[in-house]
């Protein structure tokens, strides 16, 4: 059975609105989600497919127009030849077949035309893209070929935020990263993999994780200590590394921040704009995430592209210096750093805009 689409909004000409959304549903595999292309003007939309359970249809697409946003500007700050987009399957109530769902949802992602290319995100695996590879070619994060970069992109996110936690230490600590004390909230694969980076460098780490398990087997082989997942945002910590699900920075919980840093690799960690501002407020660097776990997209867009494996590692070790660039921006404007990060991302976009329109007259 094909995927059924069914068209919500479309062909909108604003910067912070999507171009399209598209819930697709197939009930012979129980797939039910939404695909967001939120701008294609730099390029075909490239965003991850995240494999949630979301109570509502509206929380699953307000997730998805979020996220396909934040995909826009990460895409554009990085300077990668593509839009924003974001792809969000709600995980079925009762037993499914896996292989079967996400064939499914490459049918629908080939019948977009090449408009949106989907590889990893929470919840899907190196496994899961094979099955969509089955249905279309507009896929990433599949096995390496060759030169060509490929499979989890997780590495090369934890080492984009890496590289941007050493330069928000040095621009608000004045030291290095290696005598810090990191807190991580979520060990999954970006944060267990960012954890072994920030070990190697040198620097102390308090883990936690909604599995105890996962916290404790890797808090032995990191000499880390064990945080409760429910403090480990109050923890006596210089950074404090969200890399679990979004929304965590909020009005409430961010009175409890002991950290003067926050840099993590979870999408949209503030759970409104203001938030930002108030971090500012209270004297609290927060790096945009959108600017610092750009890794992985870079892997992805490589691994489309046909780049090699070392001008996707050049792109991402040149995350510091993006992320710099944007705090340049914000204490040259007096903005929070989100602001600048915001503003650069919609000129870029903005300015293509542009261009085309000219190249179409």
């Amino acid at each position: 059975m094909i995927p059924v689409f069914k068209t919500v909004v479309s062909n909108s000409r604003e910067v912070d609105s999507p171009e399209d959304i598209q819930m697709v549903s197939d009930s012979a595999s129980s797939l039910d989600g939404v695909i967001v292309i939120h701008s294609t003007v730099l390029g075909p939309a490239a965003g991850g497919c995240r494999f949630w359970t979301y109570d509502t249809a509206h929380d699953m697409v307000g997730d998805g127009v979020r996220l396909a946003q934040g995909m826009s500007f990460k895409n554009a700050i990085a300077g990668l030849p593509l839009g924003g987009g974001k792809a969000v399957i709600r995980r079925p109530a009762s037993a499914f077949d896996r292989l079967a769902l996400f064939r499914a949802f490459g049918q629908a992602i080939e019948k977009l035309g090449g408009r949106y290319i989907t590889a990893e995100d929470v919840g899907t695996s190196v496994d899961d893209m094979i099955a969509i590879a089955e249905s279309t070619r507009h896929v990433a994060g599949l096995p390496p070929r060759g030169d060509r970069p490929g499979g989890d992109p997780s590495p090369s996110t934890a080492r984009s935020v890496l590289l941007s936690m050493e330069t928000a230490v040095e621009y608000r600590l004045d030291r290095p990263l290696g005598e810090c004390k990191v807190a991580i909230q979520g060990l999954g694969h970006v944060g267990t993999a960012l954890a072994r980076m920030l070990h190697a460098a040198g620097a102390r780490l308090l883990l936690a994780d909604v599995v105890p398990e996962k916290v404790n087997q890797l808090a032995v082989e990191l000499n880390a200590t064990a945080v409760p997942i429910d403090e480990i945002l109050s923890a006596d910590a210089d950074v404090f590394a969200p890399c679990a699900l979004g929304g965590v920075l909020s009005e409430a919980s961010i009175r409890a921040l002991r950290a003067r840093v926050v840099c993590g690799a979870a999408n949209n960690q503030l759970n409104t704009d203001d938030v930002g501002d108030r971090l500012a407020e209270m004297g609290i660097l927060y790096a945009p995430d959108y600017v610092v776990n750009a890794g992985g997209i870079i892997n992805v867009a490589a691994e489309q592209l046909g780049w090699s494996r070392d001008k996707a590692a050049r792109l991402v070790e040149e995350t510091g210096q993006r992320f710099a660039k944007v705090l340049e921006v914000a204490a040259k404007k007096k903005l929070a750093p989100h602001r600048a990060a915001g503003e650069l991302a919609r000129r870029i976009i903005a300015e293509a805009t542009s261009e085309k329109v000219r190249e179409q007259r």
